[in-house]
């Protein structure tokens, strides 16, 4: 692998265990903004993907119309749902995460977010947590985000050239590392070229994760191994 110069991180089941609080917003808008409908939402899979694809799923299951205009308006009821949700006691910051955060600030080692995430709903869920310190916020800020596009790839990609932009030079994608706990994490990642640190600390188990191809695999980020890839 060539040496790190920039390292992109995943929320969900990496940083955080937000406890169903995303599900459970994004059910509550889409239900919402269908006019409550009692279809069902059980086969609606989360993990790894963006919350506008997820939107897309969940009212093509729904059987109501998808456009952008609507999946607008249901991120609006979303992001309001997620801050109630959130509050739930069950949510907490996963192992290690808080010594990596500290540590890639410490050592100045470029890093930002690559998340399905809407950028607000990703600020609220570290917010919860006491983590969105960690991460700048600007609109030019090294990062990804679901407004860069439903396939995950493509988040991946904008959180490059962001990188690029900012520090100034072309981050090619081998020095590229995405931390992530799911098999979209991988594939995503392995798209655009980039290797991959896979964090068994979501629902994907670590023989599972090795066996997709990620590069690294480690069961938390409090593994030695996963500070020394992240710090280059």
């Amino acid at each position: 692998m060539s040496r790190v110069g920039v390292v992109l991180l995943d929320i969900d089941g990496t940083l955080v265990q937000c406890a169903g609080a995303g599900r459970r917003a994004i059910e509550r808008a889409v239900r919402e903004h269908c006019g409550r409908p009692a279809g069902d939402l059980t086969g609606l899979s989360l993990d790894g993907s963006t919350d506008r694809l997820i939107i897309r799923d969940a009212m093509t299951l729904l059987g109501a119309a998808f456009d952008d205009a609507a999946c607008d308006a249901v991120l609006a009821r979303y992001v309001v749902h997620l801050g109630e949700e959130l509050r739930d006691p069950a949510f907490h910051v996963l192992t290690g995460v808080v010594a990596a955060l500290e540590a890639l600030r410490d050592r100045s080692v470029p890093h930002g977010l690559c998340t399905g995430n809407v950028r607000d709903g990703a600020r609220l869920k570290l917010a919860r947590g006491g983590l969105d310190g960690y991460f700048e916020w600007t609109e030019d800020a090294i990062g990804g985000f679901a407004a860069d596009g439903e396939a995950r790839d493509r988040v991946v990609r904008a959180a490059i050239a962001r990188a690029s932009a900012r520090l100034g030079r072309t981050v090619e994608p081998a020095e590229a590392l995405v931390v992530g706990d799911t098999p979209r994490d991988i594939a995503a990642a392995h798209l655009v070229g980039c290797p991959m640190l896979a964090v068994a600390s979501g629902r994907f188990q670590a023989a599972e994760l090795a066996a997709l191809g990620a590069e690294h695999v480690v069961d938390t980020l409090a593994d030695p191994r996963a500070l020394e890839l992240m710090l280059g």
